[in-house]
């Protein structure tokens, strides 16, 4: 085992190490401390795959490490038996895909060269496409895998690797598992095979797929619309501003909104350009408010309905209602709820809805989805925070057993309805959330009128989530201490009384093992504090209730407060 200088100069003194990266690296001469943080420990594999700064060294994001991981994955492929063979794909192959961000097409090149030298055949796309599309493309191709290159919503100088398996969710922790471990088995020069992208290209290890994907996927995303009798009857007169802040929903969204009928479909011009550095945007995440500053001035120019906003690789969607004072951002919460009781209404006035529905979210979402499922006798099956949890319940209760499933969610703006994918789908929601708005237009009412509507019939639910940020290559191990610090002095109060303690790192039944702390309090409100597994920050879930919003807010204020002193102790 190297250290960190031992690492460092092993990179410099490397055949395989272009010369551009080494200048990069000699210019770090003398400065030890970055180095050490370039060189300390390798950017960890874990359920969510890959995710940091680009640049050189094993703890960043660069080809290197983008093809070390890739042979890890490579092994475990070649273990379960994936390899290349015989007539049938099936069970076979991995699906690549990419989002927006600069180094996106190299990255996903150099694994496809990894995967090729190895003898398992590449399904790679032409172009840059959405994160759910990638997921659909795994079962589509008959793949045993598959890559995605995207760092989501983090800011411009991130990349990231997620890893899906043939089911087409994120790897679980078991397959994570084995693929660290063969990382840690091998040298990321020496052990690692690769060869030139042409000649796979050439030899048929690597197949170039695209708009014949894009069309088999496109119809099972509206194959989720439930009625266009709404879309008929308002649709030409429904204005909606879109944008893909600057990423991959650029075509795809409004290629579906154009199919289903919308009349006034009304781009950001400057964000449908398709740039990683996202020149317009302070951050590419569609939860912010500032990054809708543009589409705002489009919707008030244009008079719109309804503003949708897809994050970089388009899994995630936002959006922005009018309200008496003018455009309001929608949490993540909000837009699910009014999504599930869409689904749902719709269905029981079309006949549509399954027999045992089921719905699925995760822990830290609004507890108000629960109380809509009860009020109309949907099943809700909790599940931790990662899209991946849902994908497993839709394969566990839907295809293996007798359920079906009718809507997921997760509070960060993710959400999916039918089985076609394993990830959340900002394409599907996106087109979803139209719908919704033609529904409440051709009823004289807003969006925002229905969601008040909502919580005048199940209480009002109001959430709030913040982050704790540690930046610093030490990010891990101060996050993990202030962890340890929570557990060791569990509170007796969190701005309410604290009525019960879930640590569900020490094990809660039904569920796996996670670094999450959840507290159930006084009044049906909530907290739950976890490190994120993509970025340095501890995030803190606020969930709070009352009978009015008034007394909502007043518990949202209280417990938010006292999360907060906890955090930074």
């Amino acid at each position: 085992m190297r250290n960190y200088m031992e690492e460092y100069k092993y990179w410099l003194e490397s055949d395989v190490v272009d010369e551009e990266t080494k200048e990069e690296l000699r210019a770090l001469e003398g400065n030890e401390a970055e180095i050490e943080g370039r060189f300390k420990a390798m950017l960890t594999f874990g359920t969510g795959g890959l995710r940091g700064i680009m640049g050189p060294g094993i703890a960043l994001m660069n080809i290197y490490t983008v093809r070390y991981a890739t042979q890890g994955l490579a092994n475990l492929i070649i273990k379960e038996g994936g390899q290349i063979g015989g007539d049938s794909k099936e069970g076979h192959g991995v699906a690549i895909a990419h989002d927006c961000r600069n180094n996106s097409r190299l990255f996903a090149e150099e694994a496809a060269s990894v995967l090729a030298a190895n003898g398992i055949k590449v399904y790679l796309f032409d172009s840059l496409r959405p994160t759910p599309e990638l997921s659909f493309a795994v079962r589509e191709c008959g793949a045993i895998a598959g890559i995605n290159i995207t760092a989501s919503h983090n800011p411009k100088e991130y990349n990231g690797y997620k890893a899906y398996w043939a089911d087409g969710a994120q790897l679980g922790p078991e397959h994570a598992d084995v693929v660290s471990a063969e990382i840690d088995k091998v040298d990321i020069f020496k052990d690692v095979k690769t060869m030139d992208f042409d000649k796979a290209l050439a030899e048929g290890l690597i197949e170039i797929i695209g708009a014949e994907t894009d069309e088999v996927y496109l119809k099972n995303v509206m194959k989720q619309s439930i009625t266009d009798k709404y879309i008929k009857e308002v649709g030409k007169d429904l204005k909606i501003v879109y944008t893909p802040f600057h990423g991959a929903g650029y075509k795809l969204v409004p290629e579906i909104l154009k199919r289903q009928g919308y009349g006034a479909i009304i781009t950001v011009d400057e964000q449908m350009v398709v740039d990683g550095n996202f020149p317009t945007l302070k951050s590419p995440n569609p939860e912010n408010t500032e990054g809708f500053e543009l589409a705002i001035e489009y919707a008030k120019k244009n008079d719109a309905d309804l503003i949708i906003g897809t994050d970089p690789d388009s899994d995630r969607c936002g959006a922005v209602v009018l309200t008496a004072e003018g455009y309001k951002v929608l949490s993540g919460n909000q837009i699910a709820c009014l999504l599930l009781d869409y689904i749902i209404k719709m269905r029981k006035e079309t006949g549509t809805m399954p027999t045992k529905p089921f719905a699925c979210k995760s822990i830290v979402s609004t507890v108000m989805a629960n109380k809509i499922c009860e009020a109309n006798d949907i099943e809700m099956v909790e599940v931790l925070t990662g899209f991946k949890f849902i994908g497993e319940k839709i394969k566990e209760l839907d295809e293996g057993g007798d359920m079906h499933f009718i809507f997921g969610f997760e509070e960060s703006i993710g959400f999916l309805a039918g089985t076609y994918a394993r990830d959340k789908d900002a394409v599907f929601a996106a087109m979803l959330l139209a719908e919704v708005a033609c529904y409440y237009k051709s009823k004289g009412m807003s969006m925002y009128d229905a969601l008040i509507n909502l919580y005048e019939t199940y209480g009002y639910f109001i959430e709030n989530t913040e982050s704790a940020v540690f930046e610093g290559f030490d990010s891990a191990e101060r996050r993990e201490a202030v962890m340890s610090s929570i557990r060791s002095n569990p509170p007796k109060e969190l701005g309410l009384e604290v009525e019960s303690i879930k640590d569900y790192l020490a094990g809660v039944p039904g569920f796996t093992k996670s670094n999450v702390l959840f507290y159930n309090l006084s009044d049906g409100c909530a907290v739950a504090i976890r490190p994120s597994g993509t970025e340095p920050k501890v995030k803190s879930y606020v969930m709070a209730q009352g009978s009015t919003r008034t007394e909502a807010e007043a518990n949202k204020a209280a417990i938010r407060s006292a999360v907060d002193k906890i955090l930074k102790a």
